[in-house]
């Protein structure tokens, strides 16, 4: 039995299944390696947050929706080379998506000591070599430019976009995962970002509504 697949035997037989089901609902087509990644990596995630309190999520079983399945939907608009998840906590949605994109570079950026250790835990136990956990503020990446800077946890756009203007490379994007209520965060930008496309997604097993909100420096291609 491998590593992997050990530690996904440590989860209910439902989580598997709602897995499963959950990314048939979002018609998203994965190995069976990176299924179980994804199932070892919520084992990963239940087993520390007994101790560590990383997620208010507690429940594997609500893990698979609110965590892994809202982090998978956005894989299809990952669309470049390299990836930086700022706020990341225990690592999402990088985690996820470095998972679903293998050939993808991704930087997780999180001050959080007991989150990050739990990303490098994740990144060694799963095998991710195309990930980069840093314990560290944004600032501390002056220089560095991405294709495009995600982020599930902030408070606002204004904020997101404020903190990491300088990560964005030329024609690059931020993504922005965000619930219902946007409208008012995006009339406060300023002028010179501006929103490209907004996709509304019904993650299975959730009744939360979430969207994805692609922003550009104006000008950009």
């Amino acid at each position: 039995m491998s590593s992997l697949d050990a530690l996904s035997k440590t989860l209910p037989a439902e989580v598997a299944t709602r897995l499963d089901s959950g990314l048939r609902s979002l018609a998203i087509e994965i190995s069976a390696e990176q299924r179980e990644r994804l199932l070892a990596l919520i084992a990963l995630l239940h087993k520390w947050n007994r101790a560590y309190n990383l997620t208010a999520v507690r429940d594997p079983l609500e893990m698979v929706a609110r965590h892994v399945l809202d982090s998978a939907v956005i894989a299809a608009h990952v669309t470049g080379k390299t990836l930086v998840d700022v706020g990341a906590g225990p690592g999402l949605p990088g985690l996820v998506i470095a998972i679903l994109k293998p050939e993808l570079r991704v930087t997780l950026i999180d001050s959080n000591g007991k989150k990050v250790r739990f990303q490098r835990q994740a990144v060694m136990e799963l095998g991710l070599d195309n990930v980069t956990p840093s314990q560290s503020r944004v600032e501390a990446f002056a220089g560095q430019t991405f294709d495009q800077v995600v982020s599930r946890a902030f408070a606002s756009l204004e904020d997101f976009i404020g903190l990491t203007r300088a990560l964005v490379a030329p024609n690059g994007q931020w993504l922005a995962m965000k619930g219902p209520g946007a409208d008012e965060e995006l009339a406060a930008l300023s002028a010179d970002v501006a929103l490209t496309a907004r996709h509304r997604f019904d993650i299975p097993f959730d009744t939360a509504e979430r969207q994805l909100l692609i922003l550009t420096p104006e000008g950009a291609l």
